[in-house]
């Protein structure tokens, strides 16, 4: 019996909460809700876990954020990846998703300083070293240490000229990817399954029901009316469209909107160390680099200011093929940076709609709707946090429905592996822009 058909159900019950979207971040606080006790039924208009943003992941994990609750949840996180059984509770008999330990490198930029960063990883007590760009050249054969700042098109008669200067790094050897981001959102729904969670898919929700300020359902397809006195939306992408169907954020400081965006996928150079290399985060040139199984690497960017960045009013409007003129804009930049790196003549990648929110940090809350919650800006820079978020959202879950004025005193997650507290107001509807932002996926 297959993965996918194990997790169909009737859904004959009733249900505590419904979750709409299955990807890795609706997976994990259905793993979560589970494990606290409600019933609960995941909706996803994709046949299978972790298809949608999930699937075009690079699936990175880092700890470079611009705010400290981000970097706690990221660490925290990270433990949990390592001991991917462990946090499951379960072995998924198609197979367990891996996190493979390769160390990172964020080259050193004006826009999101190092010591900043490492002012943060002090706090949290994520291990670094801050590199020289001597060392820096020394520990990563092949890699031109230059800097370009800013990054330019590669339509700019300037994008080849030399680097007057050199840069330095921060290095965190605790940083890596997970191989295949869509196995960890399948492992995340079997782990829930086996605790009683229920999942239906290619369903699409196209109605909300509230009645007198309360969420008391959904509709599906047009034609099905599904009861429970919670929903919580974890729709990547199509988040913005249903909260418009549920009326819910008129009380926002914060918006997201779905972005496409590019991954591409080259050969691996002789001089960077094929298959196990560093991932490397160059916001210097406006991409990042991660190494990949079969002497390959993905490139993807940072959203620098000469890219045109590709917002959609319908993620159902993206077209899916990698496109020439990004492809030779991305691997160009990081051919500066490993200059053995040869330039395909025809592109090749992933290609994803990100749900992006107004300064890239995420929202975890409650909404003005009693009973409908929101994890949504999360693409691009949160599935690494994705363990983490399932506590989060059940947390504030549970504290708001018993009576907590989540709003007036938001919830402070204790996470047990690292021992720090995570401040969930940081995630509110209503916070203010983040002003230290890079204003990129790198967040």
């Amino acid at each position: 019996m297959s993965h996918t058909a194990k997790l169909h159900s009737s859904h004959a019950q009733p249900t505590d909460v419904i979750i709409v979207g299955a990807g890795v971040i609706g997976t994990s606080i259905a793993l979560s809700l589970s494990r606290a006790g409600f019933t609960t039924l995941v909706l996803d208009r994709n046949h299978a876990p972790g298809q949608g943003s999930t699937a075009a992941s690079s699936a990175v994990v880092r700890f470079n954020y611009s705010v400290f609750d981000s970097v706690a949840a990221a660490w925290e996180a990270k433990l949990r990846w390592k001991d991917w059984t462990d946090h499951l509770g379960e072995v998924d008999p198609d197979g367990m998703a891996r996190f493979r330990r390769t160390g990172m490198v964020a080259l050193d930029v004006d826009l999101a300083p190092k010591a900043r960063i490492a002012e943060l990883f002090d706090r949290t007590g994520v291990p670094y070293e801050d590199w020289t760009a001597d060392i820096l050249a020394e520990r990563i054969p092949g890699l031109d240490n230059g800097r370009y700042w800013p990054p330019r098109a590669l339509s700019d008669d300037t994008f080849w000229d030399e680097s007057a200067d050199v840069l330095g790094a921060l290095w965190t050897p605790d940083a890596g990817y997970v191989d295949d981001p869509s196995l960890a959102a399948r492992n995340l729904a079997h782990a829930s399954a086996a605790l009683g969670a229920d999942f239906r898919f290619g369903s699409s929700v196209t109605g909300v029901n509230v009645v007198s300020g309360r969420i008391c359902g959904v509709e599906v397809d047009g034609r099905e009316t599904l009861s429970a006195p919670i929903v919580v939306n974890a729709a990547g992408p199509w988040s913005a469209g249903l909260n418009a169907l549920a009326q819910a954020t008129d009380d926002f400081t914060i918006t997201t909107r779905p972005m496409r965006q590019e991954v591409h996928h080259v050969t691996a150079t002789d001089g960077y160390v094929v298959g196990g290399g560093p991932i490397i985060a160059d916001m210097d040139l406006g991409t990042y680099i991660r190494p990949a199984t079969g002497n390959a690497l993905y490139i993807g960017g940072t959203e620098p200011e000469c890219d045109e960045l590709q917002w959609l009013s319908d993620p159902e409007s993206a077209k899916m093929r990698p496109t020439q003129q990004v492809f030779d804009s991305q691997v160009a930049r990081a051919a500066k940076r490993l200059p053995d790196l040869a330039v395909p003549n025809r592109p090749s990648g992933i290609v994803g709609v990100y749900d992006v929110s107004s300064d890239w940090t995420p929202i975890y809350d409650r909404t003005e709707i009693d009973g409908y919650y929101v994890a949504i800006g999360t693409s691009g820079n949160q599935f690494k946090t994705a363990p983490v978020i399932g506590d989060l959202m059940a947390e504030i879950i549970t504290a708001v429905e018993n009576g907590h004025d989540h709003d007036g005193s938001p919830v402070q997650y204790s996470a047990p592996r690292s021992g720090l507290s995570i401040d969930t107001g940081t995630y509110s509807r209503k916070r203010p822009i983040n002003p230290d932002s890079s204003g990129t996926v790198m967040g």
